[in-house]
């Protein structure tokens, strides 16, 4: 969990002129074919995409992010990098990690495809294929139909490969990359910067909440939006992978658009008051983004994604003074802004604060400048069996190379951080985002597998 990277920086409403662009598309739209009874066809979604992508690019930002908008809005699909990253964050996350089942490269291709085509269509607030009613009786509908009616709702989906997609041990289950067969032909494709993360100290991770092939992030204002899209992607997968895990979210702890609100975590503390801001390129170019130069070249504009499932010591968080507290995150309470100082944006004195506090630990200046851009959520998951709530925060951070950010500081955190009495990393998996799809014949991954 942490708090304290250092940028600022101002965002546009996606205003009136995109939402009347998104509404002036000709009601002559047309449709995919409709697929065989049997099953999903991937040329009626080729057609959906294609259909979809010219308003996508009509509403695309020119840097290939988008600023906040309003709540109903539709986010572009298309773009040099993919929205769900530098994209303002909405409410709501679905996040799932698969496992592929299918072990013939072209299936995987084909799904990627269907994949991409699908999520166009539903970050435009379309249904996929033909819709959920309407076709033919005899066959399975084309959507699941639970978002008919809703808004767009900022919805973004993206993806990313994790370690075992490309060297994947044949029987290990656990995702961990290590070893066995190469079944797709992508181990000499595997990026250096895709590292297994080590264990840390206090890390007491389940497998079955770890790991993963490939993994979507749906976020989304709406929680049925980003639900159906979750399962979508999932019917049209069935039969090539499997949820692995996944992970619901609410109440935003990071945001991107540091002139908004600052976000609370379940502790009651502003988190990530000095995020990387998604309009501030030159951060975004040196600390999220993966240069030309880094290799390797399909991951050009892509970036690397931690996801760690943090379990939150509720009960005996509310039974600590609120001295102890402050003390341990390094921030007053009720403004959020560090010790010493009078508001949350000013700049923290690291000094004055305890050697242990949290705010200290994870700020750039005691990593090496260190900086990821993070788009957490808080969870509930009822309870632990126990009587405590099974609670904390499903941490997302993304960065140019996991070496040098996530790792250094989560080493420092782990050894000395305040914070660990009471929270601890149940869950984690790493992995490669490539960079956006650009236009309606490009497709996730596609320079990876070309």
């Amino acid at each position: 969990m942490t708090d304290e990277t250092d940028s600022k920086g101002p965002a546009d409403d996606l205003g009136a002129e995109a939402t009347t662009a998104a509404d002036s598309r000709s009601p002559s739209y047309p449709s995919p074919s409709r697929r065989s009874v049997l099953g999903w066809g991937g040329a009626g979604l080729a057609l959906g995409a294609a259909a979809a992508g010219t308003a996508a690019v009509a509403l695309r930002g020119t840097d290939g992010t988008e600023p906040a908008g309003s709540a109903g809005a539709a986010v572009p699909f298309h773009g040099a990098h993919q929205a769900g990253i530098a994209t303002a964050v909405p409410d709501r996350l679905h996040f799932a990690a698969f496992d592929v089942t299918t072990e013939d490269r072209a299936e995987l291709i084909q799904l990627l495809k269907e994949w991409t085509a699908a999520a166009t269509l539903m970050a435009e607030g379309r249904p996929v294929g033909e819709g959920a009613f309407g076709g033919l009786p005899e066959a399975p509908p084309d959507d699941t139909g639970e978002a008919v009616g809703l808004k767009p709702s900022r919805l973004t989906l993206t993806i990313g490969f994790g370690p075992s997609l490309f060297t994947a041990d044949s029987g290990d289950g656990h995702g961990s990359g290590r070893s066995g067969r190469d079944r797709f032909g992508l181990a000499d494709r595997r990026p250096e910067a895709l590292v297994d993360l080590p264990k840390f100290p206090g890390d007491n991770l389940d497998p079955a909440r770890s790991g993963g092939d490939l993994c979507v992030q749906a976020c989304a204002d709406d929680p049925q939006v980003a639900v159906h899209a979750i399962r979508n992607l999932a019917r049209i997968g069935f039969g090539r992978i499997a949820i692995r895990w996944s992970q619901l979210g609410f109440g935003k702890t990071s945001s991107t658009t540091p002139e908004a609100q600052t976000p609370r975590n379940l502790f009651g503390f502003k988190d990530g008051t000095r995020n990387v801001a998604g309009t501030d390129s030159a951060a975004l170019d040196r600390h999220v983004w993966v240069s030309p130069k880094a290799g390797p070249a399909w991951m050009a504009g892509g970036s690397y994604l931690v996801a760690r499932r943090i379990a939150m010591r509720i009960e005996s968080w509310d039974r600590t003074s609120l001295q102890e507290q402050e003390d341990v995150f390094g921030r007053d309470k009720g403004e959020g802004a560090a010790v010493g100082k009078a508001k949350e944006h000013d700049e923290p004195f690291l000094k004055s604060m305890l050697p242990t506090s949290h705010v200290r630990l994870a700020h750039p200046d005691s990593n090496g400048g260190a900086r990821m851009l993070r788009r957490g959520y808080s969870y509930t998951d009822g309870t632990d069996g126990l009587g405590r709530l099974d609670a904390g925060l499903f941490f997302l951070a993304y960065q140019h190379d996991v070496r040098e950010s996530f790792i250094p500081v989560q080493r420092g955190l782990s050894r000395a951080d305040a914070l660990n009495e009471y929270i601890q990393h149940v869950g984690s998996a790493v992995f490669a985002v490539p960079p956006g799809v650009r236009d309606r014949d490009d497709w996730w991954g596609r320079e990876l597998f070309t």
